[in-house]
């Protein structure tokens, strides 16, 4: 007969649930303490138990490189989010860019730019055993956590969805069968309040629940400000709140049944941007360049009434001030909607244990807002914008033991269906024509066409069509004087000067006359996509200290792509039909350049992204579907009991996708001229056809990684030691080149470029490498003090490909790639921790001292790696000072996060659309494609200083 738990009477245990819910935390009940209110604060990190391999294991004794963080390790460090994991596993680095929607994870350096949803992450989130589509899930209140497990390197095998870099395992607080329940209740600056509460209990004698919520709001990080530099409001701001229930139904010590619901709703205004870099420069190189005292696309913003928020100049503005200002009536909004249920089964037969794990999950988040972060209106995004992933997952796993206990068996199998819905809305602003006309007029070269002053007239409705007539006239005369040195008589050439200048000089009238609101008109993108996989993981004990395991898996994927425009940009469609794109190569002057460059140049901006009614005809569709074979090998020796040596092999993989950004529709690759120019010449005003749909497929990322490591663990204290080689082929990268976002895979040469830029023979294209040591002492009962140290690099290739056969070369805005280390990919960083939680007299009172600090060497923030977009070394501090009651069922705590308010960024782009440059030029740039670079430079910042004080209840 099954044990069965004293009854209780279901009544009274559901009303005393509802009356805790609702007194916590600002009373705490008599009683007995919970199982987590008992813990001791000596306890070493090797007695904590994970299931990285999808058996309860001590960390000590599971033969790969994991990090577990336990919940009172989350409550200390004051984590709310993954974001803040970053404190305590010094290999993981969580940041958040254009939404919070929209997070990016890496782990020893490695990861995916999360700002394109056709991009699924290098780092998985699963959240008690459920694949979550996208990082952002995880940027989300957690609730009750009882630990998070950071497994680092490929998680080829296990787990439902395949991760090439490494995997985030967040496991949450089960029901429980005894009544418990606990609260919290927080106030900080900012106008920060946060109200958190769980309880728990049974309902009959095999039927437990629990219920946690959290509410959450704060002010906005970053000031709203008008012309004067008054605040007006502020941006960045926090609203959200989170609730998930739970049923725990165990009829039998063989079979459990665990019942998950949960709803996550935010509505906050975010993300704006500031200004890092408004420099313009000339020279010849990086090393001896000059910065001009004016920046003509500056010039040309402030024309059209554009804002830099801190005072007059905005070549000296500090943006730690975190001051912006933006386009009235173009706020930033983010809203999400995240929910799912799902039920995992347990079935012990005995000589074998059924796992079953199914789930549905929506996500929906919308978000709109200025597009340019500046209060000239160029681009915006509608508030009909929204992507939303509909995503069914069901995991089996049957395990057990054979031979006397010598193996350890495991099988397995999975699939997932998921519908990706994106619906777009980039449109352009009422000061977009302007600003486009004026940026080619103001030209490329050091040698301004026109001068600060004129730039800054440009945006003047009465001023532009003069400057237009004056280029007209420059046109005009450069291309006379060419011709008749071509050989044509002076009456031929002047004929044909008028002709090209005047349609010049009409399509950038045409430019200026773009209406409000031109754009799309409710564009949308499709997406499905099935995966399906076999696995199986083994672990043959060849003795009792010496362990072999092995582990298999077939992974099937399938993705259907659609796609419908809807575009009412007619101004596009006139340039096209108005003959530009058949202008003759004729140089004009050094600054206009050629009389064809001058015409891309205009089509380009009408055209921008593909922005064209002649795209609403089509019918865009591609599929693919690939099989792709993972797994991993470890052999691993216990020499004593407190001991382990591993080594291992592993092969992962990351499937492949689309590029859900009409901009890059129909860019198949960049020619030899292309490449010497600097110029990325996506021909925007080329027709399209619905064979292009396949330019926006890019393929699967797979990982060679090897492994050694050596794990002590003492009663006291303890360390792990690994030394890692992590080989990665087809590197997805996404980055934003100022107007859009380009994917490609990335792939190193063993042998030189071509002049066409294109190899034969390809090899990995980004190799991750270090050693990670992390360690834990406890010399003395509640004191324990937690550290670690990665050194990786991450490092491209010397010679790189933008395609798996060698076939498609690298995008010129990726040219400082070869030869250096990723984004966002620190060489070292460092964290530690410590806490003290002495007793207080005999009365059962206890106090908490506990800080934690990451120190992160010097890093790049910008996927592209230009140098205005480097992060130095930077150290993020947290602290808590507390009082405790007797078994802690009180406290009251005083915290601060981010102590020493260090300023850092957590991602630098460039401002969209704000360069006069034909593309995307950086000081870098200077030496190797021309000799002027004026783009603006943004970036998301990191949070500020933050303080406050929690009050805590359970019983």
């Amino acid at each position: 007969m099954p044990m069965r738990r004293p009854r209780c009477n279901t009544t009274a245990s559901l009303l005393a649930m509802a009356g805790a819910f609702i007194a916590m935390p600002l009373h705490a009940q008599e009683g007995a303490p919970d199982q987590a209110a008992q813990e001791t604060d000596d306890v070493s990190a090797g007695e904590i138990i994970v299931t990285a391999t999808r058996r309860a294991s001590p960390l000590s004794d599971v033969p790969i490189a994991v990090s577990a963080v336990t919940a009172q390790s989350l409550q200390n460090s004051g984590a709310n989010d993954i974001r803040q994991l970053n404190q305590l596993a010094p290999s993981l680095l969580v940041s958040s860019t254009g939404s919070e929607a929209n997070g990016a994870a890496r782990i020893r350096g490695v990861g995916t730019v999360g700002d394109n949803p056709g991009l699924e992450s290098s780092v998985a989130v699963f959240i008690d055993g459920v694949y979550r589509s996208r990082t952002g899930a995880g940027l989300n209140e957690l609730g009750e956590i009882e630990r998070v497990e950071v497994l680092r390197g490929p998680q080829g095998t296990l787990f439902g969805r395949n991760a090439s870099a490494g995997l985030l395992n967040i496991v949450s607080k089960a029901p429980e069968f005894q009544l418990h329940a606990s609260g919290e209740l927080t106030y900080g600056n900012y106008d920060f309040w946060r109200a958190a509460g769980r309880i728990t209990g049974p309902i009959t004698d095999t039927l437990a629940a629990s219920i946690d919520a959290v509410y959450s709001r704060r002010d906005g990080f970053l000031n709203v400000v008008d012309a004067s530099g008054n605040k007006t409001g502020d941006v960045n701001d926090r609203n959200r709140w989170f609730v998930r229930g739970q049923l725990l139904f165990e009829p039998t010590d063989a079979v459990s049944f665990r019942l998950i619901g949960d709803y996550t709703r935010r509505r906050e205004s975010c993300c704006a941007a500031v200004y890092i870099s408004t420099g313009e420069e000339a020279g010849t190189s990086p090393s001896n360049y000059t910065t001009n005292p004016t920046n003509r696309i500056v010039s040309i913003l402030q024309g059209l009434g554009g804002r830099f928020p801190n005072g007059a100049s905005p070549y000296a503005q500090d943006p730690y001030q975190r001051n912006v200002s933006y386009t009235q009536g173009r706020d930033y909004i983010s809203n999400l909607d995240d929910w799912g249920v799902s039920g995992e089964l347990n079935y012990d037969f005995g000589g074998a244990k059924l796992t079953s794990i199914t789930a549905y999950r929506d996500y929906k988040s919308s978000d709109s807002g200025d597009y340019d972060y500046n209060t000239a209106d160029l681009l915006y995004r509608d508030p009909n914008t929204y992507r939303q992933f509909r995503t069914f997952t069901q995991e089996l796993r049957l395990q057990g033991s054979a031979f006397e206990d010598k193996l350890d068996w495991l099988i397995g199998g999975y699939y997932a269906h998921e519908k990706l819905t994106l619906r777009d809305n980039i449109r352009f602003g009422a000061d977009y024509g302007r600003f486009a006309a004026c940026r080619l007029m103001a030209g490329a070269s050091p040698t301004a066409n026109l001068t600060a002053a004129q730039a800054q007239a440009c945006g003047n409705p009465a001023v532009t069509p003069t400057l237009i007539a004056g280029t007209q006239t420059t046109l005009n005369a450069g291309l006379t004087a060419a011709l008749i040195n071509a050989g044509l008589s002076p009456t031929a050439a002047a004929g044909q000067a008028g002709a090209i200048s005047t349609g010049l000089g009409n399509g950038l009238r045409a430019l200026t006359a773009i209406p409000t609101g031109a754009g799309d008109t409710n564009s949308r993108y499709f997406q499905k996509s099935e995966n399906w996989a076999l696995f199986t993981h083994n672990i043959v004990h060849l003795t009792n200290r010496l362990d072999l395991t092995l582990g298999l898996r077939y992974t099937h994927e399938s993705k259907d792509f659609r796609a419908a425009l809807n575009n009412n940009n007619a101004t596009c469609a006139a340039l096209q039909a108005g003959g530009l794109a058949g202008l003759p190569g004729i140089a004009v002057n050094p600054q206009l350049g050629s009389a064809a460059t001058l015409a891309q140049g205009i089509l380009t901006l009408g055209c921008l992204g593909n922005a064209s009614p002649a795209l609403n005809a089509l019918n865009l569709r591609d599929d693919f579907s690939q099989g792709e074979f993972s797994g991993t090998a470890v052999l691993s020796y216990k020499p004593t009991d407190d001991t382990l040596l591993y080594g291992s092999y592993s092969r992962g993989y990351k499937a492949g996708g689309y590029n859900l950004d009409r901009f890059e529709l129909g860019g198949t690759g960049i020619p030899a001229a292309g490449l010497a120019s600097g110029v990325s010449p996506v021909p925007y005003f080329s027709p399209r056809t619905n064979a292009d749909a396949a330019t926006l497929r890019f393929g699967a990322e797979t990982v060679d990684a090897f492994e050694i490591g050596f794990k002590l663990n003492q009663r006291h204290w303890g360390f792990n030691l690994a030394a890692f080689r992590q080989e990665f082929s087809n590197f997805q990268l996404n980055t934003f080149n100022g107007t859009s976002f380009v994917v490609q895979n990335i792939n190193g040469c063993s042998s030189a470029v071509a002049a066409n830029g294109t190899c034969t023979d390809t090899k990995p294209g980004l190799v991750s490498q270090g050693v990670e040591l992390e360690f834990n002492v406890s010399p003395v009962r509640n004191f324990r003090v937690n550290g670690g140290m990665t050194y990786a690099r991450a490092r491209f290739a010397n010679r790189l490909v933008g395609s798996e056969n060698g076939a498609v070369p690298l995008d010129p805005a990726l040219f400082l790639l070869p030869g250096n280390d990723n984004s966002n990919a620190p060489q070292l960083v460092t964290t530690a921790s410590a806490s003290w939680t002495p007793d207080i007299g005999s009365s059962g009172l206890s106090a908490l001292f506990y800080v934690d600090t990451r120190m992160t060497s010097d890093l790049n923030t910008g996927s592209d790696l230009y140098p205005e977009k480097e992060q130095d070394g930077f150290m993020v501090t947290n602290a808590r000072i507390g009082l405790r009651g007797p078994g802690q069922r009180w406290a009251i705590e005083l915290w601060g996060q981010n102590i020493f308010n260090e300023k850092y960024t957590q991602v630098g782009f460039n401002s969209p659309l704000q360069s006069s440059s034909p593309n995307t030029q950086s000081i870098a740039q200077l030496g190797r494609f021309g000799t002027m670079s004026n783009q603006l430079f943004s970036a998301y910042l990191a949070e500020p200083r933050t303080y406050g004080v929690t009050l805590r209840g359970r019983f």
